[in-house]
């Protein structure tokens, strides 16, 4: 399964660090043309200063962002911004409309004839025959719409699709699909995902934490959820015994400055920086990202076909 790292960091120098860990980026088209994304250009002049990193960059339209602020994009200008680009931006998703897939499916074929290959991106609660199409077309498709919906609901949703619609009769996966924000670690691990792209690294330091993995018989164990603690000197968490590092259980103190400094990152620099749990979260998901089963794998749909919503 492969991550692309998603959210805005603000400092080229950071994106220089990331691109030198060899982490996938994903951007959004939205931000970029509005000026909020000020490090696109950069990670576009590191892909052409080392093409033998050959990495993959995900552009996404920014449709949902643009739409809860009533913008519309211009869909030629997004095909005219992809072909400037398209040595080095790997992977583009179509020009998604929120709530009509008629006008995403129209806006696929018209990003087809003029010469580009786009993502196609199904939604959730969308009619099944659009996804039926997708699965049927395209050896590659994105779900979308997923980030507001309860894991419960999503888990049933995502059982059905997969067992009836995107698997085969043995559980394989039929075609390569990618999670748009999936970023509950329960369902990244149920499901044969292609790749899945993810804020929560980013928007998890920002707002004072990290992810750090369980610790059974004597490993760092990172098949299982992780724990996320309140690292920053200005957490209001801090105040609260058993949610902030300062307040944890020495013993457990000790364990997981054990992680960091297995890491190569100091206490210090974790509570005042949050660039350095940036770096940290960045690692915990590689870890989390290569204990995944080598793709393609089969989804363990018995008894879960013809499932109704």
């Amino acid at each position: 399964m492969k991550t692309y790292y998603a959210g805005q960091l603000g400092w080229t120098s950071e994106e220089e660090t990331v691109f030198k860990k060899g982490q996938e980026r994903l951007f959004s088209y939205h931000l970029i043309n509005a000026g909020k994304d000020k490090c696109f250009q950069t990670v576009i002049q590191l892909i052409k200063d080392n093409p033998e990193k050959n990495l993959s960059l995900f552009l996404d339209s920014g449709a949902f962002s643009a739409w809860s602020k009533g913008i519309e994009i211009n869909i030629q200008e997004y095909i005219d911004f992809i072909k400037t680009y398209q040595e080095q931006i790997k992977v583009y998703a179509v020009l998604d409309s929120i709530g009509d897939p008629e006008k995403t499916l129209r806006n696929q074929i018209i990003m087809e004839e003029a010469g580009l290959d786009p993502l196609p991106c199904y939604h959730y609660g969308e009619p099944l025959e659009y996804l039926e199409n997708y699965v049927k077309e395209y050896d590659y498709l994105a779900l979308g719409g997923m980030v507001p919906i309860s894991k419960k609901d999503l888990q049933l949703w995502l059982d059905m699709i997969f067992a009836d619609y995107i698997c085969d009769e043995n559980g394989m996966p039929k075609t390569r699909v990618h999670g748009f924000g999936m970023t509950i670690f329960k369902l990244i691990r149920r499901y044969p995902w292609y790749s899945v792209d993810s804020t929560s690294w980013i928007m998890t330091s920002r707002m004072g934490g990290l992810f750090v993995p369980q610790f059974k018989n004597d490993d760092w164990a990172y098949i299982l959820d992780p724990i996320k603690i309140n690292m920053s000197h200005r957490s209001p968490k801090k105040e609260n015994n058993g949610q902030h590092y300062d307040t944890l259980n020495p013993s457990i103190q000790k364990l997981y400055l054990k992680y960091f400094i297995e890491k190569g990152f100091t206490l210090q620099e974790l509570q005042e920086k949050y660039v350095q749990r940036d770096l940290l979260n960045l690692e915990y998901f590689h870890g989390f990202q290569s204990c995944q089963p080598k793709y393609p794998w089969p989804f363990a749909c018995k008894g879960l076909r013809g499932l109704c919503l």
